[in-house]
């Protein structure tokens, strides 16, 4: 069984990263999991939303800031997930080029 650390997608309040350390297989790694895909989800929500008020020409400023202010939380996010999958990635067993014909093999609950 592989251990290995996983940066999660919810910080403390401090606002210091939340780590989990283990194979990544269990009931925090699953919430981890559900909570990237709402993030990811309304990431592209915000994108529909945020277009329109950008390429008016009428929106107030306060309008455009309270845009800017969730595209800079939502891309934190993104970000936030991408480095962690990026991570969790790199823990992949790769086979050297003397190895045969043995794919690389994900560690136990890493997920794409």
């Amino acid at each position: 069984m592989t251990i290995q650390a996983r940066v999660l997608p919810w910080s403390t309040l401090e606002g210091k990263p939340c780590v989990l350390v283990g194979p990544g297989t269990g009931f925090v790694s699953r919430l981890a999991d559900n909570m990237e895909s709402v993030q990811l989800g309304m990431a592209g929500d915000l994108l529909g939303h945020a277009a329109p008020v950008i390429a008016d020409s009428n929106a107030t400023p306060e309008e455009l800031r309270f845009v800017a202010a969730r595209l800079t939380e939502s891309l934190r996010e993104v970000q936030r997930i991408a480095e962690s999958r990026g991570d969790r990635l790199a823990a992949f067993d790769h086979p050297g080029v003397d190895d045969g014909d043995e794919e690389p093999q994900p560690s136990p609950g890493a997920s794409g």
